[in-house]
């Protein structure tokens, strides 16, 4: 479950449901049943959905497949009723704790915003806001540990690294190379390199906490592969130049 804003207005985006066959039981007493499953369907362009299981709870469980929207409408029903009556209100809870939160670590008040985003991920583990603004408010406390536990979760969402959240995600990566844990950091953009090789502010920061971790051959490898991306970008150009003076080069 993401943001509402994730959930265009379009038909194709709710609960659908499908029946599977399996086998129940062993030997003579085994026999084959029907089993309705449930997926939350995201529309990602006009060919292709996303699709997520829905536990008991009817929050999102495991990881998201991409499948067509022909397939979906061919193999899958539609479920308003539970799309209305179950999950929709998750999303608003979720929506509603997030924002709280939010409001809280703006203002500092960081146990009260680590409530907040604890509520909304216990209705949604893997909703990215909550994930990102708890990981925020331990490394404001410095608390190094919770703040490793938080990276480990982040870096195993893909909707973590796409463009909607890139505000938060800078953030976070800025922080967790700020608050000492250069290692997370290291993975953390290489993780987002796997996302979008061509971005060349994602090779600077990446070379920005190779250096903070003492590894400057890798820090200007990067410096490196920024400026051949954008031979303008000032920041990678300042930073490789005074490397140069002190000889890191």
């Amino acid at each position: 479950m993401t943001d509402q804003d994730t959930y265009p207005n379009d038909d194709l985006c709710g609960v659908f449901s499908i029946h599977k066959s399996m086998k129940i039981g062993t030997g003579s007493t085994q026999k084959r049943v029907q089993q309705r499953f449930n997926y939350l369907v995201r529309e990602l362009d006009e060919e292709n959905v996303e699709i997520q299981p829905l536990g008991e709870e009817y929050s999102p469980v495991g990881n998201t497949e991409t499948i067509t929207r022909e397939d979906l409408l061919r193999d899958y029903m539609p479920e308003p009723g539970i799309w209305h009556e179950h999950v929709m209100p998750r999303i608003r809870a979720v929506q509603k704790h997030v924002a709280r939160g939010d409001k809280f670590r703006k203002r500092g008040e960081t146990f009260t915003a680590e409530y907040e985003y604890n509520k909304a991920l216990g209705l949604d583990e893997r909703n990215v806001r909550a994930n990102f603004g708890i990981g925020l408010v331990y490394l404001q406390r410095g608390d190094e540990e919770k703040a490793h536990e938080v990276f480990q979760r982040v870096v195993d969402i893909d909707a973590a690294f796409e463009d909607e959240h890139k505000h938060l995600f800078n953030e976070f990566g800025i922080n967790l190379r700020k608050g000492g844990l250069f290692d997370d950091a290291v993975h953390y953009y290489k993780r987002a390199l796997e996302m979008a090789a061509d971005d060349e502010n994602l090779h600077y920061n990446l070379a920005r906490a190779y250096y903070e971790k003492g590894d400057h051959p890798h820090a200007v490898r990067h410096l490196n592969a920024a400026l051949a991306m954008n031979e303008q970008h000032a920041e990678a150009l300042a930073f490789l130049r005074s490397l140069e003076k002190r000889g890191l080069v």
